[in-house]
């Protein structure tokens, strides 16, 4: 069976233009969200910043919940 990316245990990665699209928001505001430390877990690889796929959806589903608490 192939892996994804073609390594095991490899989890898959997502740019800040992919956040924006699951988001449905501008990549402007996925920088500044993590400028202020508000968004999805991210970090540097060189000048590019990537997100963990799984990080990006928990931090959806704590967003789903606190709107829901209100």
């Amino acid at each position: 069976m192939s892996e994804p990316h073609g390594r095991a245990g490899v989890e898959p990665m997502l740019t800040t233009d992919e956040v924006a699209q699951i988001c449905r928001t501008t990549p402007s505001s996925v920088r500044a969200w993590r400028h202020h430390g508000v968004g999805p877990p991210g970090f540097r690889v060189g000048k590019r910043v990537l997100y963990p796929r799984s990080g990006v959806v928990a931090w959806l589903d704590q967003q789903a919940k606190r709107e829901q608490e209100r």
